[in-house]
C-alpha cells in the first residue's frame, strides 16, 4: 500500500477505536446524574446503588476514551501536515474550544465528583455530575462543528490559497453541524441504553434462583435502559432524516453511493437491499428490493422529484472540479491520474444499511425488555440474558458503521466543496496526506494499533471485572458508627 491508503487505513483504525468509548460515555453520563438526581429527590437507596455501579463503569470507560483520544489531533500533524496546513486557520478554534473548555471543565468537575463523596453537600456534588455530563456533551459539539466544516466549509474567506475563517459563529451554527449533533447524541443514548439493559438482564439472571438484595437495582436499571433506547432510535430517527435532506443538497454523491444509485431516476426508488457487486456502475448485474418514490421523498419531501445518479454526477464534478489530478510529485502515483469521484460503493451502500439495521435491533431489544419486565415481572427465560448481551454490541456497530459511511462517502475529498460557498475552498484527499515513506507510516501504524489492541484487552477486563462484582464491588463494607445511608458512601 501507498502511504495514503496507509495513512487512511491509521486514521480509520484509531478513530473508530477511540469512538467506541465516546457514545457510552456521552450517554453514560448523563444517564448516572440523572441516577443520582433521582436518589438525591426521592432518597430511595436503589438510585444510590445504580449511580455507583454505573459511575464505576462510566469511569473507566472515560478513561479510556481519554488515552486513546489523544493520537487523533495528534494525526493531523503526523500523517495529514498538509491538511493542517490548509485547514488549520478554521479547524483550530473549535479543537482548542473542545480542549481549553469542554475537556477541561469535564476534568475539573469529574474529579470533584470522584472525590467529593461525603465531602460536598448532596446538591453541590450532584451539580458537579451535571457539569461533568454536559460538558462531555458539549465537547462532543466543538468535534462535530470541526468535522462538519469538513463536510460543509462556511465562515470563511479563500485568502493566498488557504481558507481564513471570518465567523466562527458561522462555524459554530452549521446547519451541517446543528443536525449532526442531536444524531450523535441520540446514538450516545442507545448506547448507553443497550449497556445498560445488557448488563442488567444478566445480572437479573445471575442469581434468579436466590434471594438478591440488588435485584431492584438491576429491574430499575433494566427498564431504564429499555426506555432510553426507545426514545433514542426515535430521536435517531428524526435526526437522520434531516440530516439526509442536508446531504443530498451538500454532497449528493454521498446520498448516491449509499443508494448504489448509478442512474438518475424521478421519481427514485429506496432500496431496501441489493443483490449482486453494487460497485459496478453499470448496475447491470444488480437485483434490488426498492419501495418506490420513497427516495425522492427521503431527498425532498416529496415523491416526484428527480434524484441525481453516480454516473451523471460525476461528470458533474469532472466539468467543475476536473478529471485529472494537478501534476504534482507531491501526489505521488496519483499525480496527473484521473480523479475517481465515486465513492467506494459496497462501504457506502451497506455501511448506511448496518447504521439503520443495527440501530433498529438494538431499539427492538430495548422493546422487548421492556414487554417482560411489564407489571413487575423478572425475565426468566435464559435466551433473553444472551440476547441482552449480544445486544450491548448493536449499537456500537450502528454507530461505527454511520461514521465510516459518513467519511468514506464523501471521498476523494478530505474537505467537501461547498455547492453555494467560497470557490476554492476545497481539497482532495491525495493532497492533504505528509511527505512520509510508507515504511515510517508502516511503523506508526503498527505501533499504534497494537498499543490500541492492548488497550483493548485492558478495558474489556477492568469493565469485565466491575460488571461481574455487581453493587457489592462498588460499596465498602458498612461502618458500624454510622447510619444506614452514610454507610453506603464511598469515595471512588
Amino acid at each position: 500500500m501507498d502511504v495514503l491508503q496507509l495513512a487512511r487505513w491509521q486514521f480509520g483504525i484509531t478513530t473508530v477505536y477511540h469512538f467506541l468509548m465516546v457514545p457510552l460515555t456521552i450517554g453514560l453520563s448523563v444517564l448516572v446524574a440523572g441516577m443520582q438526581t433521582a436518589w438525591v429527590r426521592t432518597g430511595h437507596e436503589r438510585y444510590y446503588k445504580m449511580t455507583k455501579f454505573w459511575g464505576k463503569l462510566l469511569l473507566v470507560n472515560f478513561a479510556m476514551g481519554v488515552v486513546t483520544g489523544l493520537v487523533q489531533e495528534f494525526q493531523f500533524g503526523m500523517n495529514w501536515n498538509a491538511y493542517s496546513r490548509f485547514v488549520g486557520d478554521v479547524f483550530g478554534a473549535p479543537l482548542a474550544m473542545e480542549g481549553l473548555v469542554a475537556f477541561f471543565v469535564e476534568s475539573t468537575f469529574l474529579g470533584l465528583w470522584i472525590f467529593g463523596w461525603d465531602r460536598l453537600p448532596k446538591r453541590v456534588h450532584l451539580a458537579c455530575a451535571w457539569a461533568f455530563s454536559l460538558a462531555t456533551v458539549a465537547s462532543a459539539y466543538f468535534i462535530l462543528a470541526a468535522n462538519s466544516w469538513m463536510q460543509h466549509p462556511v465562515g470563511v474567506d479563500f485568502v493566498n490559497g488557504r481558507p481564513t475563517m471570518n465567523s466562527i459563529w458561522a462555524v459554530l451554527t452549521n446547519n451541517t453541524a446543528l443536525a449532526a449533533i442531536p444524531h450523535t447524541i441520540a446514538g450516545a443514548f442507545s448506547v448507553a441504553a443497550a449497556f445498560l439493559v445488557g448488563v442488567a438482564a444478566w445480572h437479573l439472571w445471575r442469581k434468579r434462583n436466590g434471594d438478591d438484595e440488588h435485584r431492584n437495582v438491576w429491574r430499575t436499571s433494566l427498564r431504564l435502559g429499555g426506555w432510553v433506547g426507545v426514545v433514542a432510535f426515535a430521536a435517531l430517527a428524526i435526526t437522520g432524516d434531516t440530516q439526509g435532506k442536508l446531504m443530498f443538497e451538500q454532497q449528493p454523491m454521498k446520498m448516491a453511493s449509499a443508494e448504489a444509485l448509478c442512474h438518475t431516476e424521478q421519481p427514485a426508488s429506496f432500496s431496501i437491499i441489493a443483490v449482486g457487486d453494487v460497485s459496478k456502475q453499470n448496475c447491470e448485474d444488480v437485483k434490488t428490493f426498492n419501495v418506490p418514490a420513497l427516495l425522492s421523498f427521503l431527498a425532498h419531501s416529496d415523491f416526484k422529484t428527480e434524484v441525481k445518479g453516480v454516473e451523471d454526477l460525476v461528470s458533474q464534478y469532472q466539468a467543475k472540479y476536473g478529471t485529472n489530478y494537478p501534476d504534482d510529485p507531491a501526489l505521488g502515483e496519483l499525480a496527473g491520474k484521473p480523479i475517481d469521484y465515486t465513492p467506494n460503493l459496497p462501504v457506502t451502500y451497506w455501511g448506511f444499511r448496518i447504521m439503520i439495521g443495527f440501530g433498529a435491533i438494538s431499539a427492538g431489544i430495548g422493546v422487548l425488555a421492556l414487554w417482560l419486565t411489564r407489571k413487575g415481572r423478572v425475565p426468566d427465560s435464559k435466551w433473553f440474558p444472551r440476547l441482552a448481551l449480544l445486544g450491548i454490541a448493536t449499537p456500537f456497530i450502528g454507530n461505527s458503521a454511520g461514521w465510516v459511511f459518513t467519511e468514506m462517502g464523501r471521498q476523494p475529498f478530505v474537505v467537501v466543496p461547498n455547492p453555494s460557498g467560497v470557490d476554492g475552498v476545497w481539497m482532495f484527499t491525495a493532497q492533504a496526506v505528509s511527505h512520509l515513506s510508507a515504511g515510517e507510516v508502516w511503523t506508526s501504524l503498527v505501533a499504534l494499533t497494537s498499543l490500541y489492541a492492548v488497550l483493548g484487552v485492558v478495558e474489556v477486563f477492568l469493565m469485565r471485572k466491575y460488571v461481574r462484582g455487581g453493587v457489592e464491588g462498588v460499596l465498602p463494607p458498612p461502618r458500624q458508627d454510622e447510619s444506614k445511608t452514610d454507610s453506603l458512601s464511598f469515595a471512588y
